[in-house]
């Protein structure tokens, strides 16, 4: 099957480019998913509505896609510098639950979420804490 020419802004190079994919007529695309210790908010939510258009426009070219995302439910400190307390740990102390019964509410909310927004869901789902050897 044929695909449609895409363009995209390669931020590197700061110009529109060709896309070529890594294997002909296929696409990966891997999102950052939430960190499942609160609700998300549209400014959360917006970066998945970007993920979510990209993926239909590789789907309109007829593009053989795979979407993963990931759900960080365990191991998220408060700063992006690496430092402060686990986010989990947080919202154990706030809700006075345990990190999975936190991890799969708010996750469970989440995708509530992206679908009265009409975000498709990942093929795959995968949870940091499912996932520790290959992180390593």
């Amino acid at each position: 099957m044929t695909q449609a020419p895409i363009r995209l802004f390669n931020t590197l190079t700061r110009q529109k480019e060709d896309f070529t994919p890594l294997q002909a007529g296929r696409v990966g695309v891997y999102c950052c998913g939430p960190t499942v210790y609160h609700f998300a908010h549209i400014g959360n939510l917006r970066s998945y509505m970007f993920e979510d258009v990209l993926r239909r426009t590789f789907a309109r070219a007829k593009y053989d896609i795979t979407h993963v995302m990931n759900i960080t439910d365990v191991g998220h400190l408060q700063s992006d510098a690496d430092d402060g307390e686990d986010k989990m740990m947080l919202a154990m102390r706030r809700e006075g639950k345990s990190p999975w019964d936190i991890a799969r509410f708010y996750e469970d909310a989440f995708f509530a979420d992206c679908a009265r927004l009409e975000i498709l869901r990942p093929h795959t789902v995968a949870r940091a804490t499912e996932h520790i050897p290959e992180m390593i």
